[in-house]
């Protein structure tokens, strides 16, 4: 699996607009070949965490280099983001919990 984690921090009044496009976004990555999840988050002091699983690197580089979301990465850093940085991980282990609900006695 290939976890990308993308932080930003937004420009002052941009977030409405930004989370608009990021929803179009979310929407086209679900096209891609591989692509598992996509989750983003705010965090208190304003930044923003982005993180994508694919199943893949092509699927990952796939939705990279698709050109709907080059040109919003393009727009994004000309109009939305003050800075950014991307992280492209190989996922080494994994484990999972999930507690089980128990029936109404």
């Amino acid at each position: 699996m290939i976890v990308t984690v993308f932080r930003s921090r937004l420009m002052p009044n941009v977030r409405e607009e930004y989370v608009a496009l990021v929803d179009r976004m979310v929407e086209l990555a679900a096209t891609m070949p591989g692509y598992i999840s996509h989750k983003g988050f705010f965090a208190e002091d304003g930044e923003r965490v982005t993180v994508v699983e694919f199943e893949h690197e092509e699927g990952m580089r796939a939705w990279r280099m698709n050109p709907e979301h080059r040109a919003a990465q393009k727009k994004a850093r000309e109009m939305y983001y003050s800075e950014y940085s991307v992280q492209v991980c190989n996922l080494v282990r994994e484990s999972r919990f999930k507690r089980e609900e128990r029936a109404a006695s």
